[in-house]
């Protein structure tokens, strides 16, 4: 096998930069890592059950394509009643293995070579390699602290050609915790409407929104026909390991993604999903109490990070803050790396969301609230460290 043997789309992508720094986080000792994109709660055990359950009950074989008909119908109950919109089970709803493999069969089945999808800025660091490996092109659209990182309406106006099929959004936002509320989707929705686009919607953390409820996009007048709703059980029911996701599209799109989906994965795994099925059933509790912790976190950490000198607005949702280390004069890989050998505190560098996360930093809050008040400890004895170097170096000049 030589090099020429290779695709070019996949010579041309870029490894994950989270995984850099995971890597040698990893081959340090005593390190606080407040960058892994994951809860730190385990699955709740009822859930667990569920799935030991179905194993000693036999249920081994393969599910229908689309997956067990009685979670289908229970994820509809569930998106019904939690965010007032309403999708067929029969035909209008797909379970996937996690959200990541429901964003690619979204992309898959809707870009032909050369089409343009909008992706906005930081975000989740997929967004744009998926884009590229179902041959369309990433178009970046930049957000900013300014707007706590919303996407504003006219941007996606600027952005839009007439190879534009379709925009990716996501709230509230990985890496950034911003939501988007009814009124600025709505805004959305207009240029959406105008330019005749698709919407991919990644709510993977609609679960975990703070001090408002979370609007849906497809919840959007005339937005249903136009929307990929794209969710799962990982963030909110704290089920990352089981690969289990879902996708919510109109009929016609969603059964052009089944049809990716019955060539390249079969079903979604058998066990997994009777797991779901009693986290959609019985699980919510669990979900109330793990979002509570989170947002008490979430309030302590900003709250500290703000006192430190480490700017940062409050998260709406998710389980990230997303500080500004600009003052300092270091790049976010510089700061990041620098802050993981001294202090031994890894976070990630926002760089690595899009150019638009240069000068910022991605935390993860899910981590216990004694883990997160040692890392203020050492990110405070780390942002000294740089005044007292700063004020050196003037002083010597």
């Amino acid at each position: 096998m030589t090099h020429r043997h290779l695709s070019n789309t996949v010579k041309q992508l870029k490894p994950s930069g989270i995984r850099r720094f995971f890597d040698l986080a990893a081959s340090m000792e005593g390190v606080i890592s407040l960058g892994v994109g994951e809860p730190d709660f385990v699955t709740p055990w009822s859930v667990c059950e569920a799935s030991i359950q179905s194993l000693e009950d036999g249920f081994t074989a393969y599910t229908a394509n689309a997956g067990l008909l009685e979670l289908r119908e229970e994820i509809s109950h569930y998106l019904s009643s939690s965010y007032q919109v309403n999708y067929n089970p029969k035909d209008e709803i797909l379970v996937t293995v996690g959200a990541s493999q429901a964003l690619d069969l979204s992309l898959r089945a809707i870009v032909d070579p050369g089409d343009e999808v909008i992706i906005v800025e930081p975000g989740f660091v997929s967004y744009a390699s998926l884009v590229s490996l179902a041959g369309g092109v990433p178009i970046s659209v930049a957000t900013t602290s300014e707007t706590e990182f919303k996407l504003q309406p006219e941007q996606i106006e600027k952005a839009v050609s007439e190879r534009t099929k379709a925009i990716m959004i996501c709230s509230p936002n990985n890496p950034t915790g911003s939501i988007l509320n009814k009124e600025e989707l709505s805004g959305i929705a207009q240029i959406v409407e105008k330019y005749d686009l698709v919407v991919i919607s990644d709510e993977i953390y609609s679960e975990l929104n703070y001090d408002e409820p979370h609007c849906s996009f497809s919840s959007i007048a005339g937005m249903f026909e136009r929307t990929i709703l794209i969710n799962g059980f990982s963030k909110g029911f704290a089920m990352t390991g089981w690969r289990l996701g879902y996708a919510c599209a109109p009929k016609e799109i969603l059964q052009a993604m089944l049809k990716v989906h019955q060539y390249a994965m079969m079903c979604a795994p058998t066990m997994a999903q009777y797991g779901a099925l009693e986290a959609l059933r019985n699980g919510r509790i669990d979900v109330d109490k793990m979002r509570k912790d989170y947002k008490r976190r979430r309030n302590y950490f900003v709250k500290s990070l703000n006192e430190i000198g480490m700017e940062c607005h409050m998260p709406g949702g998710a389980f990230y803050a997303f500080p500004s280390i600009k003052h300092t004069g270091l790049t976010s890989e510089e700061f990041a790396e620098a802050l993981l050998k001294e202090e031994r505190v890894a976070v990630v560098p926002g760089n690595v969301f899009g150019a638009g996360g240069e000068g910022h930093l991605r935390c993860s809050y899910a981590s216990s609230l004694e883990q997160l008040q040692e890392a203020i400890k050492r990110m405070s004895r780390f942002m000294m460290s740089l005044e007292k170097s700063e004020v050196k170096s003037v002083n010597e000049s």
